[in-house]
């Protein structure tokens, strides 16, 4: 079995597109997923699988949170190969930030067309700055995450293509759960 990380998008956000993860791990046996685990409550989890296309994965969770729970979600699954390659390849994480901001990443679910990408560089985001690589946006934040106009709705409606972020903390843990699992 091969261990995943599924991204989800937009839940438990707002009071909107609630999810428990305890409820969220239950259902989820149902794919025969294996060992799996969730981290905080914004939709990260680690599991086990014999399937082999992340694409597919995608596929079935968003599935069967649509039917056991009656709304949409996006998903994107990675590998740990995957997050590793983001940890190792982030140009801010070298770079001091100012008071206690940090890099985030946007993870894609495929390599957006470089037209789209030209597009959403061209946009003026402010101080916010973003670095893309393969399917990775990497951002800094120079005023939060809260306060940006560089959105996770802006990057899809763009490129294009589901997208879901997480902050560099979240990254080094969901690293350290998916080595656990293996």
């Amino acid at each position: 079995m091969k261990t995943f990380i599924a991204l989800l998008r937009g839940i438990n956000v707002s009071g909107q597109k609630l999810i428990k993860m305890e409820l969220l791990r239950k259902v989820l046996i149902e794919l025969d997923f294996k060992n799996i685990k969730t981290y905080i409550q914004s939709g990260n989890v680690i599991f086990q699988s014999n399937e082999t296309e992340p694409v597919d994965l995608e596929k079935k969770i968003s599935a069967l949170i649509l039917k056991h729970f009656s709304f949409e979600v996006p998903v994107v699954v990675v590998t740990l190969s995957d997050l590793e390659f983001v940890a190792d390849n982030n140009p801010f994480a070298t770079q001091t930030m100012p008071g206690d901001t940090q890099p985030y990443v946007t993870f894609l679910s495929e390599k957006p067309a470089a037209f789209n990408m030209e597009v959403l560089k061209s946009i003026d985001f402010g101080a916010d700055r973003l670095i893309d690589i393969d399917r990775y946006i990497f951002l800094w934040y120079a005023h939060g995450a809260g306060t940006t106009k560089l959105t996770n709705t802006i990057i899809e409606n763009k490129l294009k293509v589901k997208a879901t972020s997480r902050n560099w903390k979240t990254v080094h843990k969901l690293i350290e759960m998916a080595k656990a699992s293996t």
